[in-house]
Formats: C-alpha cells, sequence, structure tokens
C-alpha cells in the first residue's frame, strides 16, 4: 500500500513540478510571498521555476532511489513545510489562484498541507503499519 501511495505522491510531484514550468507559472506566482523576491532578489516567476524543477527532482528521487526512501521522504516533507508560508500568504493577500478564488477555500487549503506531510513521511518510512 505505501509503495503505491509513494509513486502516486512521485507522480502528483513530478506533474506539479512541470506545471510550474510550463502552464501554470502565474497560478503558482500568487503563492510566492512577495518577502521571498524582497530577500532573495529573484522574481516570483523565478521562485516558481525553481521550485517546480525541486518538485521534478523530489518527486523522480521517491521512485528512482528506493534505498534513499527514508531521507527522500523526510526531504519531501520539510519542503512542503518550507512552501506552506506560500499558501498563508495566498491567504492572507486574498490572491486568486487554482479555483481558490474565495476566503473560505484558500483556508481550507492551509489544511491540506499537513496531510502532503504526512502522506510524505508514512509512504517512505520502514514500518508496515
Amino acid at each position: 500500500m505505501k509503495t503505491i501511495f509513494r509513486w502516486l505522491l512521485a507522480s502528483a510531484m513530478v506533474f506539479a513540478g512541470i506545471s510550474h514550468m510550463f502552464w501554470a507559472r502565474k497560478e503558482f506566482q500568487a503563492q510566492v510571498p512577495d518577502a521571498v523576491s524582497e530577500v532573495t532578489g529573484i522574481d516570483k516567476d523565478g521562485v516558481v521555476l525553481a521550485s517546480g524543477v525541486v518538485e521534478v527532482m523530489l518527486g523522480s528521487a521517491l521512485v528512482l532511489f528506493p534505498k534513499d526512501r527514508r531521507r527522500v521522504g523526510r526531504i519531501l516533507a520539510a519542503f512542503f513545510v518550507a512552501i506552506f508560508p506560500g499558501n498563508i500568504a495566498q491567504y492572507t493577500g486574498r490572491r486568486d489562484g487554482f479555483g481558490l478564488d474565495s476566503d473560505r477555500k484558500r483556508l481550507a487549503r492551509l489544511f491540506f498541507q499537513p496531510v502532503l506531510v504526512t502522506w510524505a513521511l508514512w509512504s517512505t518510512s520502514r514500518s508496515h503499519v
């Protein structure tokens, strides 16, 4: 079961990463906090492209490096935590993107991030629970 969920997560990450680079770049820019560009000097489009590359790499690593899956799972979980401020910025800035066009929808999205963190850790853990 974990293998199936790990492959689903890997596929979702690769798909999301590719979408960052092509058809959904503007949508993802709604999630980049203004402070990120101010601090790094990288414009929002650059941040979206870079995070897309990271997502493709992490998704691929979940499948390509089975011996390192626990480490990759922890890195992916940390990535989900690291991008959470973007989701908060989308909510507090009332930025539309991906059909999140109301405060209620943007707030609901915030509760999905812990699910992703848990999914990454569980699907890459050694236990059989």
